[in-house]
């Protein structure tokens, strides 16, 4: 391929090269050069019928959410759904997948969790730096969103973040400074104001990732993001999406006027070409790993990964023999629509149309378990609220059952891009059906189909056990019930904090009117403010139970000065082979500036067979002792003494041991 530079083309060809050509495509300049086509993403690919407008999807394989891929901690799952993912992009034609996004999940009600990562930086940074890696190497190229600290969808377009120099960095910049080191051909702008400053203007934020992170792909617009095309361009955002007539039109007027240069016009059309070349190069002779069937039957293996047990009183797993009631609309989503996924899906642009008719449950546990299973939907779904349905028949058929399984959940109605979410309780029917059902049968299970933390205070203690699934993909349904009969044992864990109540959060409690959000909590977010000020919580950031029982110890700790190698053993004292999550957390202990209580810096997920001891082993850097001093303007590292921390969760702490550093050296203690 003929790749055409920068000094042949016109300062017109130039000016429209910077502002896309329709909703989905770069500029080909009348064929001049290629054009890259993108696509919506989350859970799987959304590409548009008409590459010219917003509405109608195609079919495409639907995935679990981004939150249950990363409540599986497995790097290498991570990787792998990447490259499925890139897979449907190359079948589709698309050359960059808008995704991953690694915004922090600052407030439990924002819409778009289910979207995202975690409330963890480190955490959301290593995720996604795989998923680059993983959908790159395939052919595709990715676009890290949404910078910086869209936190919240509420007034997205207009609102300002008010953050805090030391914050930004630590917190909402540094998922994207680790996602940098994967080399993402792209990067999207937030819609939001940045400190009053959109984030299509965000010319401080630019630098920090061009000159400190070494970010040397394009920056691109959301979509409708830029308000003022030559302010965005002068600030280094290369391409506007989607194409505006009059957004090009004033850009060559205040060219002509000499309001933007030829060195700002030149810097922003080579960054999109490079992209665009960029994107060709990738796909030069790749085939896919994956075929449409290998991927679709992924979905089942990714979402049985990332399930998380919240709690158990030995009523799970089910049981040979056992009679089961079943109740909610969530069971059947079939009944619902055999296609669009609004039960179980979150809302907007990442929600996709699936290939295969939607799963049921009771369909699916009959064959698993056996036909003495009964049924009753309770509830149905009527837009923003649920409806009682038959309550008394569900009533009667848990009291007669051994089993009583509530489905329960959300949905795109209520979680969705454009909007954030008005409570963290689920409907009013939907808890009166886990309350009526559990008073009559005490071995009740609550299935959860949500995408961000739910406020279970009403219910949480009069059921048995609570099964999280988020918003499953095509074969989500095999899945939930391998969890539930024990073909599989759950390893999920948590990626953020379940809160008693929303008032409990940070988010809740600090300044926000309808022009400003300020984070008035700096450093402090998710578990890090909960176990700095002794909140107590729901579920903790980390937790999830497993069928098999844990056991840490042997706790070892080696350096050469530079590194240091956390060893423990995990043993498995059970007879169920399992897999265990385990967190290494570092506390200052002896700082002169504030510090959150203690903040993760690495983990590991094991297989542990039954009645193994498994060692483990994990390695931190220097950057695990690090914070970002405002006084030096740079990363520094105090001297003093730091406690490592092996935690099952955040508050399950296992094994602990002190080291000191000085001078930029670890010592051990």
């Amino acid at each position: 391929m003929k790749r055409i530079t920068i000094k042949e083309l016109t300062v017109e060809e130039k000016l429209r090269l910077i502002c896309g050509k329709d909703f989905w495509h770069t500029e080909d300049l009348n064929k001049k050069i290629p054009f890259v086509r993108m696509t919506d993403s989350s859970m799987g690919v959304r590409m548009p019928i008409d590459p010219e407008k917003w509405d109608g999807v195609k079919p495409s394989i639907a995935y679990p959410s981004m939150q249950i891929l990363s409540h599986s901690w497995n790097l290498e799952m991570v990787r792998e759904y990447a490259e499925c993912v890139a897979d449907d992009c190359l079948d589709a034609g698309a050359d960059i997948l808008l995704g991953p996004g690694v915004n922090i999940k600052r407030s439990p009600l924002c819409g778009r969790s289910f979207e995202y990562f975690s409330e963890d930086p480190y955490l959301a940074g290593v995720m996604a730096r795989e998923y680059i890696t993983g959908m790159q190497n395939e052919g595709v190229g990715a676009c890290v969103k949404h910078f910086c600290c869209n936190n919240a969808e509420t007034n997205r377009l207009q609102q300002s973040s008010e953050v805090d120099e030391r914050t930004l960095r630590e917190i909402y910049y540094k998922p994207f400074e680790i996602a940098c080191e994967a080399k993402p051909l792209s990067v999207m702008c937030s819609y939001n104001r940045i400190n009053g400053v959109y984030g299509s203007e965000n010319k401080k934020g630019y630098d920090v990732l061009r000159k400190e992170y070494g970010f040397d792909g394009a920056i691109i617009s959301d979509w409708d993001a830029v308000r003022n095309r030559t302010n965005s361009a002068k600030a280094g955002l290369d391409l506007e999406m989607p194409f505006h007539p009059e957004h090009y039109d004033a850009l060559v007027a205040d060219y002509e006027a000499g309001k933007i240069t030829d060195e700002e016009l030149d810097g922003c059309a080579e960054r999109v070409l490079d992209l665009i070349y960029a994107c060709k190069e990738l796909q030069q002779d790749k085939t896919r790993s994956h075929t449409q069937e290998e991927r679709i039957a992924f979905t089942q293996k990714a979402e049985e990964e990332g399930i998380v047990l919240l709690k158990n009183n030995g009523v799970l797993p089910l049981k040979k023999g056992q009679s089961l009631s079943l109740c909610g609309w969530f069971s059947r989503p079939c009944a619902h629509d055999k296609k669009r996924p609004e039960l179980i899906s979150g809302g907007g642009s990442g929600m996709v149309e699936r290939i295969t008719p939607m799963f049921d449950m009771l369909e699916i546990l009959q064959k698993q378990h056996g036909e003495n299973i009964t049924y009753e939907p309770a509830f149905y779904e009527k837009g923003v609220d649920s409806s009682f349905m038959n309550p008394g028949i569900a009533v009667e058929n848990a009291a007669e059952s051994d089993v009583n399984i509530v489905f329960a959940g959300t949905g795109a109605v209520i979680e969705s891009e454009g909007s954030d979410r008005a409570t963290m309780k689920l409907d009013n029917a939907i808890v009166q059906t886990i309350l009526d059902t559990a008073a009559v049968n005490p071995n009740t299970v609550v299935v959860l189909f949500a995408g961000s933390p739910i406020d279970m205070r009403e219910w949480v203690d009069e059921v048995s056990a609570i099964v999280y699934v988020g918003f499953p993909g095509e074969k989500g349904g095999e899945a939930i019930a391998n969890v539930l009969t024990g073909k599989v044992n759950p390893s999920g864990k948590l990626t953020e904090t379940f809160p008693l109540a929303y008032e409990d959060t940070p988010a809740a409690q600090g300044y926000s009117d309808s022009k400003v959000t300020r984070y008035g909590e700096g450093t402090d977010v998710g578990y890090r403010f909960f176990d700095t000020y002794g909140v107590p919580v729901l579920f903790p950031f980390g937790h999830g139970v497993s069928y098999s029982q844990f056991v840490y110890g042997g706790l070892s700790l080696k350096t050469d000065g530079k590194t240091l190698e956390v060893d423990y053993e995990i043993e498995n004292r059970s007879e169920i082979d399992g897999k265990e999550i385990s967190q290494i957390y570092v506390r200052a202990m002896s700082s002169y500036i504030y510090r959150p209580y203690k903040e993760l810096k690495g983990f590991a997920k094991t297989f542990v067979g039954a009645g193994v001891k498994q060692s483990v082993c994990v390695k931190l850097d220097m950057r695990a002792f690090e914070y970002w001093s405002t006084a030096y303007d740079k990363w520094t590292i105090e001297d003093g003494v730091y406690e490592i921390i092996v935690g099952a969760s955040a508050k399950d702490e296992k094994l602990r041991a002190k080291v000191k550093i000085k001078g930029e050296k670890i010592f051990l203690l």
